[in-house]
């Protein structure tokens, strides 16, 4: 239950952990650091103060010289920015009115503090107890237009990060249209600033680009549908100075999966505005008399001591509040994913052979993946049987059941458990060649009479229709009732093209979070994974319901680095899917070794194999187990601790990165060179994160202190182009 209080204008003040009202200034504080506002008298404008480190009362900056020109009021750091009103900036609100005029004139009216943390109706949110987060909702009113804004901050205290999301209720008589809605907007003061973003392609996701905020507008986002490859719904923003280990950094993450736009924009007079939201070409909602639309969540962190610290902020955040999974702190089970081994290319007969190499290995699940299903249009290669959820009956003549109860009844070496069953799924699309697209036409995603275009082969269900998400509830559910799986690899492989409405997009989102919730509620004992050709929806809003996303369809261990460093600036290495695949590399055609293959998979939540049993070298092989055991051991260490960047890919040839238990007490060195450096002095790495007044053994016996580990650092004699290092440490 939480605990509210409304307080008006002039009211009392209030004092909690993480907010303090004085009179009409607002303090929302974290163990180091702090968010103020204030209501300016005269105006009733909610006006920015200050996000950074820690302060005790509003700083002493004065109003900037009004000494000509147009915009006079730039310097007024409005809280929640809208258009009309002399900030010619970009706005965080645009409404379109019954008249068609775009003005608004939000006003502070009263503000609510709640103990604890409410849920967004059909959003994907972060959650907390009374004990670890306070709520606070500012409430502005237009009179003009009589609607109203509600803008919630949610503040986890622990973590240095604030959370908000609008809410727009149309309180008139006549219908109006929300165009453009951001999540989050912020005004930092005149300063030299640099961003830090995620952008990419299939293949070669989260590729991490720094670049100066220079006057005018840059940003970024995704008019995909969804979230995308090409950009991550996340931006940092940075001093010119900030490193992994000191400066400040500030970073804000959007809890959506559909289209996104940030926006950053440098004022004439220096001021520095960072805009997150859903992408206002997507968007277009109109609102009737008493209905509201609310924005999703988007999660800012502030760090003073450099963008590691940020990254493990987040990290801490999305694994205790908002990741809903049973599994999130769990160790995985080590699988094996039958694509890159068989693709389309295989029978029962095959399949089962498969997972008894699988249980051979080691590996602890195995993993059916595309062109299992189809009746009528069997699926044996990309271009039917999207929709037809029925096992293929040519394929597996004596059913899906009696194939998974089999596989399950084989048990792994080295361990006394049963080899668990998986499955591949694509629940929101279709192939024109189905029985589900023969019936149902009407339920893809098309715009009037335009033609539907196809991708890979398939078109993307209306998510958005009522009946087309019971049609996926039903189906997935017959499913995982029908045989013993224990996990889903839930995929996307297209964006949307033909839309009918701008809002169709946000629709989609709803309709889709509705399936999330209801099959990850109804089959909590299944560990579900995201997937979008790879990491094309990794993104916190998908973390809500899958504890884990597979981060690219690209394998290749020397391009995994970059990717799974990238990804996680902002998303915890234990979200991640990473696999050991076959070489030469389908992708790149690169050859690295088994060990090296494997020792950067080891830096991701699930580790797994995507391999052909069969086709493995025998060098290879007889490495795999004591590589499956060194997985098995860290992997409680990547799932539950911190992660410390301490080289990055792309500025050195030895990235290298440290992680730290819970606990401390113990801790895994992932070390790599990328190329052979002929006649060169070894790399010396220095750790971070270590207790320096603590000893900590290495693998090797040897001991060292904390301070030696992380002052004098310690070196490496590798050997040839891609080589690598994993080192164990525990604390005496």
């Amino acid at each position: 239950m939480t605990k509210s209080q409304t307080l008006p204008i002039g009211g009392a003040g209030s004092k909690h952990k993480a907010v303090v009202v004085d009179g009409l200034s607002f303090a929302l504080n974290g163990d180091n650091s702090s968010y103020r506002f204030h209501v300016e008298e005269g105006t009733g404008d909610l006006v920015s103060d200050h996000f950074g480190g820690p302060v005790t009362e509003n700083p002493a900056i004065p109003s900037l010289p009004l000494d000509g020109g147009w915009s006079t009021q730039a310097d007024n750091k409005r809280e929640f920015p809208d258009v009309g009103r002399g900030d010619f900036r970009s706005p965080a609100v645009l409404i379109k009115q019954s008249e068609g005029h775009t003005v608004s004139d939000f006003k502070y009216q009263s503000h609510t503090i709640i103990e604890g943390k409410p849920s967004l109706a059909g959003l994907p949110s972060t959650f907390g107890s009374e004990d670890e987060v306070t709520t606070l909702v500012i409430h502005l009113y237009d009179s003009y237009s009589s609607v109203a804004a509600d803008l919630t901050y949610s503040v986890f205290r622990k973590y240095d990060a604030i959370t908000r999301s609008v809410k727009i209720t149309n309180k008139g008589s006549e219908r109006i249209s929300v165009e453009r809605l951001a999540s989050f907007s912020i005004d930092l003061p005149c300063s030299e600033y640099e961003m830090i973003e995620l952008h990419g392609e299939w293949a070669r996701e989260a590729q991490r680009i720094r670049r100066k905020i220079d006057y005018g507008t840059q940003g970024f986002g995704s008019n995909t549908g969804y979230s995308s490859h090409c950009h991550n719904p996340f931006v940092s923003i940075v001093s010119p100075s900030t490193t992994e280990s000191q400066g400040e950094a500030w970073g804000f993450s959007l809890v959506y999966t559909g289209s996104f736009t940030v926006e950053v924009e440098k004022s004439p007079k220096g001021l520095t505005r960072a805009l997150v939201g859903m992408n206002s070409s997507n968007l277009s909602w109109p609102l009737g008399p008493g209905e509201s639309l609310t924005s999703p969540e988007c999660v800012s962190v502030f760090s003073n001591t450099g963008i590691g610290a940020m990254s493990r902020k987040f990290h801490r955040v999305f694994r205790h509040h908002l990741i809903k999974s049973k599994f999130v702190e769990k160790t995985r089970p080590i699988l094996l994913n039958s694509w890159e081994g068989l693709y389309f290319d295989f029978d029962d007969s095959v399949i089962y052979k498969l997972a008894q190499e699988t249980a051979n290995l080691g590996a602890e699940l195995f993993v059916l993946d595309d062109g299992w299903f189809g009746v009528k249009h069997p699926r044996v290669d990309d271009k039917a049987g999207l929709g037809d959820w029925q096992v293929n009956p040519q394929r597996f003549p004596t059913g899906l059941q009696t194939l998974a109860e089999k596989i399950t009844e084989l048990q792994p070496a080295n361990s006394t458990k049963k080899l668990q069953f998986g499955l591949w799924l694509e629940p929101e699309m279709v192939n024109a060649k189905s029985e589900l697209y023969e019936k149902h036409p009407d339920w893809v995603l098309h715009a009037g009479n335009y033609p539907r275009t196809e991708t890979r082969n398939q078109l993307v269900l209306n998510v958005g229709l009522p009946e087309v998400q019971d049609f996926i509830i039903e189906s997935v559910s017959n499913i995982l009732k029908s045989a013993p799986v224990t996990y889903v690899k839930w995929d996307n492989n297209r964006g949307v093209h033909e839309s009918a409405a701008p809002g169709s997009y946000h629709t989609y989102m709803l309709g889709l979070y509705r399936v999330l919730d209801v099959l990850t509620t109804n089959f909590p004992d299944v560990l579900w994974e995201g997937c979008a050709s790879g990491g094309g929806r990794f993104d916190a809003g998908i973390l809500q319901y899958f504890p884990q996303i597979w981060t690219s369809d690209n394998n290749d261990a020397l391009d995994r680095i970059t990717i799974q460093f990238g990804t996680s600036l902002v998303y915890p290495p234990s979200t991640m899917g990473a696999h050991v695949s076959a070489v030469p590399n389908d992708i790149t055609e690169r050859t690295t070794s088994i060990q090296f293959r494997a020792h950067v998979a080891m830096m991701g939540g699930s580790f797994g194999l995507e391999l052909n049993p069969d086709k493995i070298p025998d060098e290879d092989r007889k490495q795999l187990p004591a590589l499956i055991a060194l997985a098995e051991k860290i992997n409680p260490i990547v799932i539950r601790g911190d992660m410390w960047r301490l080289n990055l890919p792309g500025e050195s040839n030895f990235p290298a990165a440290l992680f730290i238990s819970d606990s401390g007490s113990e801790a895994v060195l992932f070390a790599f060179q990328v190329r052979e450096t002929t006649v060169h002095s070894y790399p010396l790495i220095r750790l971070q994160g270590l207790d320096p007044a603590a000893f900590y053994k290495l693998d090797d016996d040897k001991t060292y202190s904390g301070a030696t580990l992380m002052n004098g650092g310690i070196q490496f004699p590798f050997k040839g182009d891609y080589d690598s290092k994993v080192v164990l440490l525990q604390r005496l």
